[in-house]
């Protein structure tokens, strides 16, 4: 298939980029390069810098179909200043529609995430159908984007997959977290073993739940992508459907604490602190739902996942 991927400069886009480009598909990228990097575009692919809202300018009819990354997804960001988070991710999004509308092209991948559930109503794991009630601007904007493929799917004839993401790690094929600011437990816990930073933070240490510490659901980056290869096959038609993606089971700060350092070898020297406000004692996906429809699993462990990113993290100490 001949693929748009927009955002396919940062790190989730990269990695499912070079799945695809593994599988022989034809990849070009669409990024503006303000939070992506360059060298994150795999080779094999073709890069155009610029905004999702310029898609019309990039796509035609020879497009298969679309990968929408190209977001903000900085949650304290969003709350400070939220203008910006519904004018790229909802007002990007529109733009990307209506550019693929005019071409033709009818099948879209979008990535979402579990911060549309907010803090959630059910007990853990949450199912798709529980009630999504965001608790930040980030959350909201992705959850207006959902509705929005809906009725563009009951409209307009579009074939949509929304990919729920719960907490995303590790490294794959060369490509890995580069963020800036890093806001992710297990890259900021690896900058400690690296030296980059005296100690960590633990953020929160009375929440009901087995230590204390919140507890959340850790997914390899490589199970997560290859979910996009499968999803791009389920795109039918008229159809928006949405999926969760976990691997079902939760880890604590403290049990991700305890991985990196046996691991990494490295003390990794821990600070207590307050909870950070608005975070939930537990989220953890239920993935019943992608397994039975896009038949896949996860089947990377915690201790794998945060061996691949330290990899990664040392190999960009070497390189610099």
């Amino acid at each position: 298939m001949k693929l748009l991927v927009t955002g396919g400069a940062g790190y989730i886009g990269s990695v499912v980029t070079a799945l695809l480009l593994e599988a022989g598909h034809g990849v070009t990228v669409l990024d503006s390069l303000s939070t992506g990097h360059r060298d994150a575009v795999p080779p094999g692919a073709a890069l155009v810098e610029g905004d999702v809202h310029g898609a019309a300018d990039v796509l035609d009819p020879s497009f298969d179909a679309v990968l929408h990354f190209a977001a903000k997804s900085l949650v304290g960001e969003s709350v400070q200043d939220p203008g910006p988070y519904w004018a790229n991710n909802v007002g990007g999004t529109l733009a990307l529609l209506e550019a693929m509308r005019s071409h033709g092209v009818n099948r879209l991948v979008f990535s979402s995430t579990a911060a549309t559930y907010g803090d959630p109503l059910s007990e853990a794991p949450l199912r798709e159908s529980d009630p999504a009630v965001p608790a930040n601007p980030y959350g909201a904007s992705k959850l207006a984007v959902d509705h929005l493929l809906s009725g563009w799917a009951q409209a307009h004839g579009l074939g949509a997959v929304s990919l729920r993401y719960f907490n995303v790690a590790g490294a794959h094929l060369g490509f890995g977290e580069r963020h800036d600011p890093e806001t992710h437990l297990v890259p900021n816990l690896l900058r400690v073993a690296a030296g980059r930073a005296p100690h960590a933070s633990v953020l929160g240490t009375d929440y009901p739940t087995g230590d204390g510490t919140a507890v959340r659901d850790y997914l390899h980056v490589a199970d997560l992508a290859e979910a996009h290869l499968r999803a791009l096959e389920r795109a039918e038609p008229g159809s928006h459907r949405v999926y969760n993606l976990g691997s079902g089971g939760g880890y604590s700060v403290r049990e991700v604490l305890a991985a990196v350092r046996r691991v990494t070898g490295h003390p990794v020297p821990a600070v207590d602190g307050p909870r950070r406000a608005g975070d939930p004692a537990v989220l953890v996906a239920a993935n019943a739902l992608a397994r039975r429809e896009l038949g896949w699993k996860p089947v990377r462990t915690l201790d794998q996942t945060v061996a691949d990113a330290w990899a990664f993290a040392r190999g960009r100490e070497a390189d610099a």
